[in-house]
């Protein structure tokens, strides 16, 4: 097995690099097959056998805890820290005690502390909006602070008494309004935390010439975590970006988050690049899914651009209520995938894998879910669909 490694800013990337995945509960384990063998043969048709990737299995939800008793086994953790790059299917959240959220337990641990969701439109796919072509766009969500954090007490406990007690008596807050049934939550943003997020942003849209860089935020409410977010992201633009806003490569704004959910259907051609905390990032990066079609196309990806460490992933559910009846999208996966070449560098294979959907949809050829709406629509199973996408590949 060989793997990726990281120098410096430079990910070097051997010819069979050894990539880890996790299947997924629900549906995880059709899409995860689909997007394999899209994948595996993109990357023999565009480097003629030379390259291809080693795939190493590893274990998180509900198979992994019929496994070895654990929801997330300390040796997938280890896995994505030695190969540095991995896939995952959706995962199940446990019901009752531990880990909260499997995909939160994951990004906090490896502190994957960008949670990217490029959102674009394909020909072919029906949208409720009118002009679907004008949204095109990157979202940098915060991925390990604000209310992910996971800081809260329940209503009624010990920990929320007190809590309570601490800040009526020592920090003098009069405002909770119902003290004995309040349910606590504390929402830590750091400077250097909302720093790094900023900076991947900002470099990432010099690097692909998008110009554009927006702070999404609640800070006229919020006026030190949220307010803080937007003011360290102007102090590190001009420290650090001075030159490129100077010269014209670089323009920074702001927006309240409830305007830009408005704006974003009114003039979606105004945004580019959106860096926002993670709540927001959570409600905007669906938000927009849904402007191109649903979040069955739509890709992401948890990456820490300081080790190289980079988790790219499904971003819907599980779908038991489907699973196993091989009529899932794929799609969001696959474009995951797509995310994942472009990142370790063999932009060839990613842009076979990108092509051969935009001719199917052009077709009119989907799964289910996206084909009724089609004009002239044809509806392919999971697997069918995957073989599609492989017979379009040149």
């Amino acid at each position: 097995m060989t793997k990726i490694s990281k120098t410096g800013n430079t990910l070097h990337v051997p010819s069979t690099p050894t990539i880890p995945f996790i299947e997924g509960d629900g549906v995880g384990k059709e899409i995860t097959s689909a997007m394999r063998k899209v994948v595996d043969e993109a990357v023999k048709k565009a480097y003629n056998g030379e390259r291809r990737i080693e795939w190493k299995e590893v274990l998180a939800g509900q198979k992994a805890y019929d496994n070895t008793g654990e929801w997330l086994p300390a040796a997938t953790m280890d896995a994505f820290k030695d190969y540095l790059v991995g896939i995952k299917g959706p995962l199940t959240t446990p019901v009752g005690g531990g880990i909260r959220s499997l995909n939160v337990a994951l990004r906090q641990g490896l502190d994957l502390f960008v949670c990217q969701r490029p959102v674009r439109w394909y020909k072919g796919v029906v949208s409720p909006v009118k002009n679907p072509e004008l949204v095109d766009m990157t979202i940098f969500r915060e991925n390990t602070e604000d209310i992910y954090a996971g800081i809260e007490w329940d209503c009624g406990t010990p920990e929320a008494r007190k809590f309570h007690t601490f800040l009526h008596d020592e920090m003098g807050v009069k405002k909770v309004r119902f003290p004995e049934t309040s349910s606590f939550g504390v929402k830590p943003v750091s400077r250097e935390g909302s720093e790094r997020l900023i900076r991947a942003a900002l470099d990432f849209a010099l690097e692909h010439d998008l110009k554009r860089v927006t702070f999404v935020h609640k800070g006229n409410i919020m006026k030190f975590t949220e307010g803080g977010f937007k003011r360290w992201g102007y102090e590190l633009v001009e420290r650090e970006y001075a030159d490129a806003v100077a010269d014209g490569r670089l323009v920074v704004d702001d927006c309240i988050a409830d305007a830009f959910l408005q704006n974003a259907l009114l003039k979606p051609e105004h945004y580019r690049v959106i860096a926002t905390l993670n709540l927001n990032g959570d409600y905007i990066s669906d938000m927009l899914a849904a402007m191109v079609g649903g979040i069955g196309i739509a890709p992401g990806a948890n990456i820490n651009y300081s080790t190289g460490t980079a988790i790219f992933e499904a971003t819907h559910g599980t779908a038991p209520d489907i699973a196993g009846n091989d009529i899932v999208n794929p799609c969001s996966i696959i474009l995951s995938s797509v995310m994942m070449l472009n990142y370790i560098g063999w932009k060839e294979a990613a842009d076979r894998i990108e092509r051969a959907m935009e001719d199917c949809f052009a077709e009119g050829i989907a799964t289910n879910d996206l084909a009724r709406f089609m004009p002239n629509g044809q509806a392919l199973s999971t697997s069918l669909f995957a073989e599609a996408l492989v017979s379009r590949m040149q």
